[in-house]
């Protein structure tokens, strides 16, 4: 029986169907934003959700994540998107699994670099598998600022808190990635309005999907307008997706008001 297509795949045009990293400050409203996508269900890694009305099962070891996502990929639900919460500790379930599995208590203590490649294989596995499912699924991250050199100098990066090695593979596999932010602007009175994503107060919770300097800021898609867009929950995203920034070109970083140089 062939297997190759015979037609081509149309693209999801909602966000609830695809697999996006949401990433930002702690307590900004990522998990209130994402709580709003259609049939949502929380696989919850730690403490949080106590102020939400949402559907959410606890995890607190990887085995706890492997009985939900087997549960999940069964199908007898009524649950449209899976958001792990936060996908941090996740990695970090998935790193005391293995090592409890080859009873060690630190991964270079497996020879040649053997327990980091098990335990990034495992994380990557499982997550591969709940990609690949019907549903959408949200991975949320908190957010850091590193300083990176180039050859214009040193410049702040804001990127997810997940390990390195981690954050490569959820970057890998991602159709976007979205980063929650402060927006200042100078309202008619000339005083500051800060908003932030998931505000109860504002209609407007603020994303950003783009590079300046946000490292894992993207739309695989190229669908998202240059300037703003509407997200499920009235998000707003401003982006910078359609036709990435030049190297040299300065922008803005509203948030800090200073300017940032692309590299």
């Amino acid at each position: 029986m062939p297997i190759l297509p015979t037609t081509k795949t149309p693209p999801k045009p909602s966000l609830s169907d695809l697999t996006v990293l949401w990433y930002g400050p702690t307590k900004i409203g990522k998990s209130q934003t994402c709580a709003q996508a259609d049939g949502a269900v929380f696989l919850a890694t730690e403490p949080g959700l106590n102020a939400l009305e949402v559907f959410q099962v606890p995890i607190l070891s990887w085995e706890d994540l492997l009985a939900a996502c087997a549960e999940i990929g069964e199908g007898k639900h009524p649950f449209k998107t899976v958001i792990i919460d936060t996908i941090d500790n996740a990695y970090k379930f998935c790193t005391d699994y293995i090592l409890r599995k080859h009873k060690v208590e630190h991964e270079s203590d497996l020879a040649y670099g053997k327990g980091y490649a098990i335990i990034n294989n495992e994380f990557q596995r499982v997550l591969t598998k709940l990609a690949f499912l019907p549903y959408g699924l949200y991975l949320i991250s908190h957010a850091r600022e590193i300083e990176v050199d180039t050859r214009t100098g040193k410049h702040t990066r804001i990127v997810p808190t997940l390990p390195e090695k981690a954050r490569k593979i959820v970057l890998g596999m991602v159709d976007m990635v979205l980063n929650c932010d402060l927006d200042v602007s100078v309202g008619a009175d000339g005083e500051q309005i800060v908003r932030r994503a998931g505000d109860p107060h504002q209609a407007e919770p603020v994303l950003r999907s783009g590079r300046p300097h946000r490292e894992a800021a993207r739309d695989d898609r190229a669908r998202l307008p240059q300037v703003s867009g509407s997200l499920p929950g009235g998000g707003r995203c401003a982006a910078q997706t359609a036709a990435w920034p030049e190297a040299g070109q300065v922008i803005p970083d509203r948030r800090r008001h200073h300017e940032q140089t692309l590299n």
